[in-house]
């Protein structure tokens, strides 16, 4: 016995590839050689429809549907800055380590979950697969910590069973020095 989740919707989560954006060049002939920013340590921000806003240069591994608890704790509240309103979002999702050991997201030699700082939520469907809530990105909600909780249950073998993601969006800004 492990415990289940408690109202479950499905969460459509976007593992960030850090490899694959490591070797992408964002620019083409232009100054960057990678997919990081250099100083930073995160995926460069690119302007490439011309529009003054940069869109993140990331890859990402193919989605996944993992089933979750949804904990709400702000969507598109408002933040006001010098250059207007970058709405601010947070949530929870509680994921059981079953659903992802299911699906090969636990690595084996250290026990650690896959889902990571970085990744990104895209959507939340209900079990019936119709759609609930769709992110938009940018600004996205990435997650900012990936905890595990809810360890000792079933005390014949005692395991832990929970894993607390949170997502919080990112501000949206112009990219620097590349147009």
């Amino acid at each position: 016995m492990r415990g289940r989740l408690i109202f479950p919707f499905l969460a459509e989560i976007h593992r960030l590839d850090t490899r694959a954006t490591a070797l992408v060049d964002p620019d083409g002939a232009g100054p960057l050689t990678g997919g990081y920013d250099p100083d930073f340590k995160e995926p460069v921000l690119v302007d490439a429809d011309d529009d003054g806003i940069g869109e993140r240069v990331r890859r990402e591994h193919p989605a996944v549907l993992l089933p979750c608890q949804v904990e709400p704790e702000a969507f598109d509240a408002l933040q006001m800055s010098a250059a207007g309103n970058s709405p601010r979002s947070a949530i929870q999702l509680v994921l059981h380590f079953s659903h992802l050991e299911r699906e090969g997201l636990v690595d084996l030699a250290t026990g650690d979950a896959l889902v990571r700082v970085g990744d990104r939520l895209a959507a939340i469907f209900d079990t019936a697969g119709e759609l609930v809530q769709r992110v938009r990105t940018p600004p996205g909600l990435f997650v900012t910590e990936a905890r595990p909780i809810g360890f000792g249950l079933w005390r014949p073998r005692p395991r832990r069973n929970l894993l607390l993601v949170s997502f919080n969006s990112r501000e949206t800004a112009a990219p620097r020095g590349v147009s």
